[in-house]
C-alpha cells in the first residue's frame, strides 16, 4: 500500500502550506518517518524527520520554517511549511527513516513557489 501525500499546490513565496501524508499502520507504528523531497533536474534530499516518540530534525535549508509531526493514532505524518521560498519549488514525499522503503515512495504532492 502507498502513502497518500496530499496538500500541495501553488502559493507564492512567503506562504504557507500543510502537507500530511497517510500509510497503513504496518507501515507507520514504531517508525521514523521523513520528509523528502525532489526538485526538478536535482536528487531526491531529506527535508525532516522524526522519531517514533516525536524527536524531530531538519535540513539546514528548511530549520526554522518548516516544522514536521506526526499522529500515531491516524497513522500520519505532517510538514506545516513557512515562509516559503522559490527554492523550495519540487515533489514532497514521505517514507521511513533512516532506511526508505524502496517501493514506498508513492506519487507525492507537488509544491510550487513563485517569486
Amino acid at each position: 500500500v502507498q502513502p497518500q501525500a496530499s496538500g500541495g499546490g501553488l502559493v507564492r513565496a512567503g506562504g504557507s502550506l500543510r502537507l500530511s501524508c497517510a500509510a497503513s499502520g504496518t507501515i507507520f507504528s514504531g517508525s521514523g518517518l521523513g520528509w523528502y523531497r525532489q526538485a526538478p533536474g536535482k536528487q531526491r534530499e531529506l527535508v525532516a524527520t522524526i522519531a517514533w516518540r516525536g524527536s524531530t530534525n531538519y535540513a539546514d535549508s528548511v530549520k526554522g520554517r518548516f516544522t514536521i509531526s506526526r499522529d500515531n493514532a491516524k497513522n500520519t505524518v505532517y510538514l506545516q511549511m513557512d515562509s516559503l521560498r522559490p527554492e523550495d519549488t519540487a515533489v514532497y514525499y514521505c517514507n521511513t527513516y533512516p532506511s526508505p522503503l524502496t517501493n514506498f515512495w508513492g506519487q507525492g504532492t507537488l509544491v510550487t513557489v513563485s517569486s
